[in-house]
């Protein structure tokens, strides 16, 4: 018994040692990102792991007027506008794939999900000269129109995996009653979803918001740029004032933080009940 005893102990210790150690990986950078954000230049080069002496909350004063602020508006159009069509064509799609006989049901599906299998590099020479003919090359269509296609075959599945089981009878007693497909979708299955569409939707906001490829490429002019690209522009091979990168860097960060702590519980609810099916 004391042996058992002795070993659950051991257990339990390492198991918090390495909790804490993961806690410390994860959050170590985050902290020093924010505390580096309120030191001078002259600070952050002589000592970059200790504290600021004096605290410059000017940094992050000077990085929202240098830009961050204008550049935070374009990521949320793009992130907001881009979330909201994959999301939708996504759960209309794999509704249609779960819940709706249509014939070659299993063509469409890998047709769809084949999608996974592109990788956006591959196609951004082709890409470029269509968004150029078409006259959405750095516009905000752009970055819209690509983050939802490059998105929607993942997030079909994502939301797919979720639907195949839910009850086909709540379906059928809708169906009885009179509703038709648009509203059985609206009223009944979206709201039976919910965790996974908020699932979907944290996924997509991560992806939108910190994608950088894409917005390189495809944004030439500063009204157009997001976050990632705008803040390469407070760097300046004259002289950079690395602290109020950080600042923007920290500015930046904050709002995916806030969305992920809100809705964490509904995201692990939803991503574990969606990729365990």
């Amino acid at each position: 018994m004391k042996r058992t005893q002795f070993l659950g102990l051991i257990t339990r210790i390492l198991l918090w040692s390495l909790l804490i150690g993961l806690t410390v990986i994860v959050f170590y950078p985050l902290l020093w990102m924010v505390g580096n954000g309120f030191k001078t230049n002259a600070e952050l080069f002589g000592n970059p792991f200790a504290l600021p002496i004096d605290w410059k909350w000017s940094n992050y004063v000077d990085a929202w007027n240098q830009g961050v602020s204008n550049y935070m508006v374009t990521s949320v159009l793009v992130t907001v506008t881009s979330t909201l069509t994959t999301v939708f064509i996504s759960a209309w799609a794999a509704y249609g794939l779960t819940r709706v006989t249509i014939p070659f049901n299993r063509f469409w599906t890998g047709l769809i999900l084949g999608g996974l299998m592109l990788a956006p590099p591959v196609a951004l020479v082709p890409l470029v000269r269509m968004f150029q003919a078409l006259g959405l090359y750095d516009t905000f269509w752009a970055l819209m129109i690509l983050y939802t296609a490059f998105r929607v075959p993942f997030t079909t599945f994502l939301i797919r995996s979720y639907m195949i089981d839910l009850p086909a009878e709540v379906d059928e007693a809708a169906e009885v009653d009179g509703a038709s497909r648009w509203t059985i979708f609206w009223r009944i299955i979206l709201p039976m979803s919910t965790p996974i569409i908020i699932s979907a939707v944290i996924l997509h906001v991560l992806f939108a918001w910190n994608e950088y490829i894409f917005a390189m490429v495809f944004t030439s002019g500063s009204g157009v740029q997001t976050l990632p690209i705008g803040l390469t522009s407070l760097m300046s091979r004259f002289g950079t004032d690395f602290p109020v990168v950080f600042a923007g860097m920290v500015i930046a960060a904050v709002p995916v933080i806030v969305i992920f702590l809100i809705s964490q519980r509904y995201f692990i609810k939803g991503v574990a009940d969606g990729m365990g099916k």
